[in-house]
């Protein structure tokens, strides 16, 4: 049978991914990823023995977890049992250290950073095939929803969106390397998730009513630009909030606490509602004004990743700029190997620099870089 690591993180998606999976006739091997956050609490997900095909397992306990906690590792561990499929605990606090400074760094100069993207990037989509090649196996798959359309003229499939529009997560995955596509599967993407849950349900998983994870795994909700001062050490970021117009109304403690079309939270009251319109991180001054200077014709993204040969010339697409936004019409011009430039049919608000913007032509993920 062909091997394939699965992620899973003790939610229902990756579970119910893992019984997909074995249904297909896949030999599975499920992967629990800690990140070293936090309180040191034990994980219950050790594995059984030690195992020299599988060099990067480590078999220690006195680890740290965040929001990757004990219990979801427990749970993941118990829904891996129940369906007869090896279950091992990664130690990947180093390569999670890596994005923890890559966020720490971007909130420091008034970018908003997206970790989920690199996670995927570095470590789901990077880490784990070195762990699946150390174990001889063909595939790495997660339970993302998203889809790999794979067609008999073309050496890699489609990413598109999922089936479920509501949760749809293709937007994370835009910064994949093309040449992983032929190696990954994303088996809950053709599903919507009450049938997922239902899968769950039939099949006897106590995740099947879990909830989702909704925020940073790393961050406690609401504590970002706290856990930014305490890892960036002694340096002043507090300064000035400022009116578009220069006027002074108010002073904030760091521009790590703000991003671009952020109204709640300013610190600051006004008879009507202001936005985050900019950031200067070099005044420290967080800039304020009204909804309609947050519009945004054209913007550049860097660092772009190409997951189709890149078009040569300008070409009409839909452009997304936020997780949980709408992909907009735009016309896309290549501006060099990895950078492109952006312009929006209609304008766009809340364009924050540091943050992905995936191009799209319908369903199908072209790629996505990062807003400059």
């Amino acid at each position: 049978m062909t091997r394939v690591v699965l992620a899973m993180s003790g939610g229902v998606d990756s579970s119910v991914a893992a019984h997909l999976l074995l249904e297909q006739g896949y030999d599975v091997v499920g992967v629990f990823m800690r990140h070293g956050e936090t309180s040191p609490v034990a994980c219950a997900a050790e594995p059984a023995a030690d195992d020299a095909s599988l060099p990067i397992v480590s078999p220690r306990t006195d680890h740290k977890q965040g929001c990757c906690t004990a219990s979801d590792a427990e749970d993941a561990r118990r829904v891996s049992d129940r369906l007869g499929i090896p279950f091992y605990a990664l130690d990947l606090k180093e390569e999670f250290g890596r994005i923890i400074d890559y966020f720490v760094a971007e909130y420091s100069v008034a970018r908003t950073p997206n970790p989920c993207v690199m996670c995927n990037n570095w470590i789901k989509f990077g880490k784990l095939f070195d762990y699946a090649d150390a174990i001889d196996a063909e595939f790495v798959a997660t339970g993302h929803y998203a889809r790999l359309v794979r067609q008999a003229d073309r050496r890699r499939p489609l990413l598109c969106r999922g089936v479920d529009s509501g949760k749809d997560q293709s937007y994370v995955l835009a910064g994949v390397a093309r040449d992983f596509l032929p190696r990954m599967l994303l088996p809950v993407g053709e599903f919507d998730k009450p049938t997922i849950r239902r899968i769950a349900t039939e099949i006897g998983l106590r995740v099947a009513d879990k909830k989702d994870s909704q925020e940073i795994c790393f961050v406690t909700p609401g504590e970002h630009g706290e856990f930014v001062r305490r890892r960036r050490g002694e340096v002043e970021s507090g300064g000035e909030i400022v009116t578009s117009a220069g006027e002074v109304v108010g002073r904030h403690a760091g521009i790590e606490n703000f991003t671009i079309g952020q109204r709640k939270g300013l610190g600051v009251a006004f008879g009507e509602p202001r936005y985050v319109v900019r950031i200067d991180a070099q005044r420290r001054q967080v800039v304020v004004g009204m909804k309609e200077e947050l519009a945004c014709r054209q913007l550049t993204a860097s660092q772009f990743n190409w997951l189709v040969d890149p078009p040569a010339d300008p070409f009409s697409c839909q452009v997304q700029i936020r997780y949980n936004s709408s992909a907009r019409p735009a016309t896309v011009r290549r501006l060099g190997e990895s950078q492109i430039d952006v312009q929006f049919d209609e304008p766009a608000d809340g364009v924050a620099p540091g943050q992905a913007a995936v191009i799209y032509q319908g369903d199908e993920v072209l790629g996505g870089g990062w807003i400059d």
